[in-house]
């Protein structure tokens, strides 16, 4: 079997070609889209893996044509172009896969290798693709993400969005309205934490007049509200058990009810949840139903935290600079070196906060191109004033606040402060830990979450040794 790789970057091209070839394929290689197009015109091939930022055009837009003289043919796009929109948009050519750059070349291979066992080929969907999504990331992370996102847009399957608070869990929910079948209904967003325990049936399942004291009319829930569209409930760990069960009950049945009515009313909505809560705890404090936590965990997607995907706060803060900009603020740019000082910054409120905090310094900065110096006193403000809200708990320890004093007062040469920082931090994180766990590295490295072979190493980095933290009779 012969597969077709479209690459301009040799070096990429040579690795990919390497790979192919060891799963037994051969290749012919080409660099444009005229090339690609003469040879598809001659002969038919096993697969197309393409890139998409070629010499003499778009290899997504340009996919049509492969169609055209190949409906069967199964194709994998490679793109370093690591955005929602590219993601989906190669998803809507009937792509059998797609590869964000870097990839990993073995998952490639053997992807090539499925795609051509299994010969798909869908049919273009012809409607547009929404456009400038929110969702910004480069990172490993957030690609898993997107990638996610674009599983789920041509089918109904119930979505369980889980992450910390700030990630970014109801844009995904809008991401997935907005580009899947029910883009033309309605997206109703409800927060179910939001709602007294005692208005939430009413809210989400509707009331007849009359069903109890102030129903004075009939009222249609969040449910009908979303006919033909999707419903997206927030929160939902914090949904009373109550509710829980006539949740569980609508999405068994595909009905719903009407508080104080006996009419079944038939469902015609798509359900994306959400949740900030790790809900198997939950369910076992008997907190949350476990046959609800499954019927909604049908496709769980996971949104990292903005501290595991450092590599894109530049992207995201100058995303969000552009932003502010559109909206009447101030025009700015940022310098490397101001980018790099908020990518080591701590973020506990995630991408929320860092859009606060950029919008913030859109409108104070002095200077139309924004250096690191500018942002630490805004930087030094916020931590002074977190402390300053903690003052009604004065035992509780602010590390964003210590990490402003130590780098204020230890700041080492430019290029080795985030090293002299981890040194500082990780030798008495390290060393405390042990000291809990009476120097068992084992029980060390499930408490830091780190391998073992990983801990052993920066013990040794760190001149740390486990025995002296042994507890001896």
């Amino acid at each position: 079997m012969t597969v077709l790789l479209v690459e301009d970057d040799m070096s990429i091209a040579i690795v990919i070609t390497a790979a192919l070839q060891d799963e037994g394929f051969a290749v012919v290689h080409c660099q444009t889209l005229a090339e690609r197009d003469q040879q598809l015109a001659t002969r038919g091939f096993a697969a197309l893996v393409t890139d998409v930022m070629l010499p003499d055009g778009d290899g997504i837009e340009t996919i049509e044509r492969v169609r055209a003289l190949h409906p069967q043919m199964p194709i994998v796009i490679l793109s370093a172009q690591n955005t929602l929109d590219t993601a989906v948009r190669a998803t809507d050519t009937g792509a059998f896969e797609y590869f964000p750059k870097p990839f990993d070349i073995d998952e490639l291979a053997r992807t090539v290798r499925q795609a051509a066992g299994a010969a798909q080929g869908q049919a273009a969907d012809d409607e547009p693709v929404a456009d400038g999504l929110p969702l910004v990331g480069r990172s490993a992370a957030m690609q898993s993400v997107f990638r996610m996102i674009t599983r789920v847009l041509r089918n109904d399957l119930t979505v369980l969005i889980l992450g910390e608070s700030g990630t970014g869990k109801e844009l995904v929910a809008e991401a997935i309205h907005q580009l899947g079948n029910r883009r033309a209904g309605p997206f109703i967003a409800v927060n179910t934490a939001a709602i007294p325990a005692e208005l939430i049936e009413s809210e989400l399942f509707g009331h007849e007049k009359g069903a109890f004291t102030g129903a004075v009319a009939r009222h249609v829930g969040k449910f009908e509200q979303a006919a033909g569209g999707t419903l997206f409930l927030d929160e939902i760990g914090d949904m009373p058990m109550q509710a829980q069960t006539r949740l569980l009950r609508a999405l068994q049945s595909g009905t719903v009810r009407r508080v104080g009515g006996r009419e079944e009313i038939r469902l015609d909505t798509r359900i994306v949840a959400a949740t900030n809560k790790d809900l198997e705890p939950e369910i076992a404090a008997g907190r949350f139903r476990e046959d609800l936590y499954y019927r909604l965990n049908v496709v769980p997607i996971h949104m990292p935290p903005l501290r595991d995907r450092r590599d894109d706060i530049d992207v995201l803060a100058r995303h969000f600079l552009q932003h502010a900009a559109n909206e009447g603020l101030p025009r700015r740019q940022l310098t490397a070196e101001a980018a790099e000082l908020l990518s080591r910054q701590p973020w506990r409120g995630n991408v929320r906060e860092l859009k606060n905090f950029i919008y913030r310094l859109a409108l104070l900065a002095r200077e139309d191109v924004i250096d690191a110096d500018s942002i630490v006193p805004l930087l030094t403000q916020e931590t002074a004033q977190a402390a300053a809200e903690n003052d009604a708990a004065p035992q509780a320890f602010d590390i964003a606040t210590a990490v402003a004093q130590w780098l204020s007062s230890h700041r080492p040469a430019s290029g080795t402060i985030y090293d002299s920082a981890m040194a500082a931090f990780e030798r008495p994180l390290f060393a405390e830990v042990l000291r809990e766990t009476a120097g068992n590295q084992l029980r060390a490295a499930q408490a830091l979450g780190i391998n073992r072979n990983t801990l052993r190493k920066r013990l040794g980095e760190l001149a740390l040794d486990p025995e002296e933290f042994t507890r001896r009779p």
